[in-house]
């Protein structure tokens, strides 16, 4: 495996802009993807097992079928857009996400989550959200990229 990029606090936070946006654009999908299957199930009587066209899915089924893979699909791509950011998605349903940067020269987690202003926490490799510790003036200048 190939050493992660490691972020400065700078770096991240010159990130929250972005996050920030696709974050909230991924919780509008997902609320969008929430009450599409539940019109689904609505029309067609059941949960669906696929969202695969069926043969005897009726033409509304089939319809709402196509239009939640596209919205899986965009889904997807926004958070492979994090990803492509450097970003490690930890929990999509509160848009955490974790970037690796170095603390007195150890590799540690610079942690964010959607509706925070500024990078304000880290934690260990192995912890995690519960053992974030704050970014202090002491610790930001330990920090090294």
């Amino acid at each position: 495996m190939s050493e992660p990029r490691v972020f400065s606090v700078e770096e991240v936070e010159a990130l929250i802009p972005s996050l920030s946006r696709i974050i909230g654009d991924q919780f509008l999908i997902q609320s969008e993807i929430e009450r599409g299957i539940a019109r689904l199930a609505e029309t067609s009587g059941k949960v669906p097992r696929s969202l695969e066209q069926g043969p005897t899915d009726s033409a509304a089924v089939a319809d709402l079928k196509r239009e939640l893979r596209g919205r899986i699909d965009n889904y997807q791509r926004g958070w492979a857009k994090l990803e492509e950011l450097g970003a490690v998605i930890k929990d999509p349903r509160s848009g955490l996400v974790d970037f690796y940067g170095r603390v007195a020269g150890r590799l540690v987690w610079l942690c964010w989550r959607y509706g925070e202003e500024s990078l304000d926490w880290y934690h260990d490799l192995d912890a995690g959200f519960g053992g974030r510790r704050p970014l202090r003036g002491e610790t930001r200048s330990q920090l090294l990229n």
